[in-house]
């Protein structure tokens, strides 16, 4: 037998249909990341506006009154995903907002995620977002050396500073 079992981890939460939620709901993220071992070497952040964008959306377009929505969080040790389970109709997806302050949500997501989308479920759905865990940097920010990937995008970011 030459495969190789792959064991997943996975943690969710029921969060009420209120305003408190969003905060709650990426608190809950922020401690599971550490728990798991992935703030350090991963994009955290990245995870982390992905759930409250996420958990907005639920909140405002997704969830009927005197109902919630629902965070889910897997890692398998190779991908982390994120989602976000609500019973309200319709089926999401980027819009142009144009100068509007609001409908930027999934354009972000769509930006920070590796792979996105949307599930049916009765009733309602699922919007889920993954992230590719690379396990070297994880290593190297555990080890604390500055990982590679980051060094890489803090070098790209000098450029664009004016010189002196």
């Amino acid at each position: 037998m030459n495969e190789t079992t792959r064991h997943c981890v996975m943690r969710e939460r029921f969060f009420r249909r209120d305003r408190r939620s969003v905060p709650a709901a990426r608190k809950f993220a922020h401690e599971t990341l550490v728990d798991w071992a992935l703030t350090e070497g991963f994009r955290c952040e990245d995870v982390l506006l992905c759930v409250s964008e996420l958990s907005t959306n639920a909140l405002l377009h997704g969830v009927p009154p005197g109902r919630g929505f629902r965070l889910f969080l897997r890692y398998d040790g190779d991908v982390l995903r994120a989602e976000v389970h609500d019973s309200g109709p319709g089926v999401p997806g980027i819009v142009d907002a144009g100068d509007g302050e609001g409908g930027r949500g999934l354009l972000l997501v769509a930006a920070l995620a590796d792979r996105w989308g949307v599930s049916d479920r009765k009733p309602g759905k699922a919007v889920w977002c993954e992230f590719a865990v690379r396990r070297e940097a994880v290593r190297e920010a555990a080890d604390g050396a500055l990982p590679s990937a980051l060094r890489e995008r803090a070098e790209n970011w000098g450029a664009l500073l004016p010189a002196d």
